[in-house]
């Protein structure tokens, strides 16, 4: 994803000021993830962020668009980012950034690992589309693709309509993303006639290397599998460059869960190793923005596991 000029002080200042301009009254910690995750979208260090905070559907879903579309008329820095929404999910995306990731990952550029968690114990899966929910996983990323799509003439990254979003052949109708909407994104219908869970899709959406594969008839299994297991956590911490004399607080990137039995070597596992080496080339890219960034693995006890 080519770089966009990025202003920390003129995100933050417009971030505060949409937010006063819709009342969006946020928690201390809840309002700092919000600027996190925003600065994280804008700086290319994640494609998709989930927003499990600051309200329940749909007062969030309005808030939020209301939020936006002010971000919008503030600053073009916000001119990439849309509000999709999946079910009962609501997130923000980076359009050209979900498109590259998408690309990349179905082009298998970017090789992604599933564990499998209707068995027990869970084991990693390489070969997905060898059973019905991975297969349909593939056909459902290729959904995405039809409706997050780069073209080749133009390098202008769109966005699909519904109507060419319901027919993937169709490539006749499109909006592009420098257009200065905050329309919802929503592609809830897309999950109606498959059996992939929208865990499994947040694991690929939200840039983990490792993706719980399950199916909707599995739930129960799936949640006693994992519940039962111990899990090592993978953490990715940033901070920022700050004019101040003080350190500036370590923040949250992402994060995601692995059973420990798969991932006994933590950092060291093959696949975590190529997984920081990307996230430090988004890093190195902006380091006007972050001064730092770094991994850390935990273990967990078994606990209750909500999917």
């Amino acid at each position: 994803m080519e770089d966009d000029i990025v202003d920390d002080d003129e995100i933050m200042r417009v971030i505060d000021s949409s937010l006063s301009q819709t009342n969006w009254r946020l928690r201390t910690s809840s309002r700092r993830r919000l600027q996190t995750d925003i600065l994280a979208l804008c700086t290319g260090m994640r494609p998709v962020i989930m927003i499990d905070y600051g309200g329940k559907l749909p007062e969030l879903r309005e808030r939020l668009c209301s939020f936006l579309k002010l971000s919008q008329e503030g600053s073009t820095i916000f001119r990439n980012l849309r509000v999709m929404l999946i079910e009962d999910m609501i997130y923000l995306i980076h359009v050209k950034g979900l498109a590259e990731l998408i690309k990349s990952t179905v082009n298998k550029e970017i090789e992604l690992h599933f564990v499998d968690i209707e068995q027990d114990p869970p084991k990693m899966v390489t070969e997905i589309e060898q059973s019905l929910v991975g297969a349909q996983f593939i056909s459902l990323q290729k959904l995405f693709s039809s409706v997050f799509c780069v073209d080749a003439t133009t390098d202008d990254v769109s966005e699909c309509t519904e109507d060419s979003t319901s027919n993937p052949e169709s490539s006749h109708s499109w909006l592009s993303v420098t257009t200065p909407s905050s329309d919802l994104i929503d592609l809830s219908h897309l999950m109606q006639d498959t059996i992939v869970t929208v865990p499994t899709l947040n694991g690929w959406l939200l840039g983990y290397p490792v993706v719980y594969i399950f199916g909707k008839d599995h739930i129960d299994e799936a949640v006693y599998n994992l519940s039962t297991k111990s899990l090592n956590l993978f953490n990715v911490y940033v901070r920022r460059n700050m004019n101040s004399s003080k350190r500036p607080p370590q923040e949250e990137l992402m994060s995601f869960s692995v059973p420990y039995d798969l991932s006994i070597d933590g950092d060291s596992e093959t696949w975590a190793e190529a997984f920081l080496v990307r996230m430090k080339a988004k890093w190195e890219g902006r380091k006007d923005i972050w001064g730092s960034l770094r991994m850390e693995v935990s273990a967990t006890y078994p606990q209750a596991i909500a999917l």
